[in-house]
């Protein structure tokens, strides 16, 4: 990703775009997740977290004020946390990953409206026209994953991002492959149970199109996308 003609950014810059907030349930969380994603599953997780900061700058929303900053990181680095090796692959992914997440944060102390508005901002990240209508927490989900699609998704923001800052954010947190590595473990999940791949639901769609085509629409889109895979 580096190009030897870009400005580099500047070493203080680079450290605050990809530093991860500093708290008990961020800890708790990466202690969760990292065991049972695959690297590209997780370091996508990350980056969807770190990508939603840079809209949320865009669109003048401030941590503390506008929406937590520790929910945030919570909702972004579980919005594919049904598709962990350890969960119970009966439901949909994007239902299976909310409610795991929304259980965990009650257990860690967080009131249900909190769990529920981050159960909301996972649950619904796949759904586009309606995410974007269900607050701030699910907006900044939603374009966080799309930025790091780099277009399939959407390209709302796509300038929220330079070249430069996202040299920085896929060396500390590399790609690996993700659009493949996540779309097979979509794809798996929902093999499962005929509940998690529903007939015109993401997941169910996916499934589909991979047994019908051996790949997906996105795959297919994401190859001549801003990143390429």
């Amino acid at each position: 990703m580096t190009g030897s003609t870009r400005n580099q950014v500047p070493p203080e810059a680079a450290a605050d775009l990809i530093a991860l907030p500093g708290t008990p349930l961020t800890g708790a969380v990466v202690q969760l997740i990292k065991p049972v994603e695959s690297p590209s599953v997780f370091n996508h997780s990350i980056r969807t977290y770190l990508f939603a900061r840079l809209v949320a700058a865009r669109l003048a929303l401030a941590a503390g004020q506008d929406y937590e900053d520790d929910l945030l990181f919570a909702a972004c680095t579980m919005h594919d946390f049904g598709v962990a090796s350890d969960g119970p692959h009966t439901q949909r992914f994007e239902v299976e990953g909310a409610d795991r997440a929304a259980a965990f944060l009650v257990e860690h102390g967080r009131s249900e409206a909190e769990a529920d508005e981050v159960w909301q901002a996972i649950a619904l990240h796949t759904s586009s026209g309606i995410a974007e209508r269900r607050g701030t927490l699910c907006v900044l989900v939603r374009e966080g994953v799309a930025l790091d699609f780099g277009g399939p998704m959407g390209n709302t923001y796509a300038d929220c991002l330079s070249d430069e800052q996202a040299d920085v954010v896929h060396a500390a947190y590399p790609r690996l492959e993700m659009i493949r590595s996540l779309t097979d473990a979509i794809v798996a999940q929902a093999a499962k149970n005929p509940k998690n791949g529903p007939r015109y639901a993401l997941p169910g769609e996916f499934l589909r199109e991979r047994e019908t085509f051996g790949r997906t629409r996105m795959e297919h889109a994401c190859g001549s996308s801003r990143w390429g895979n």
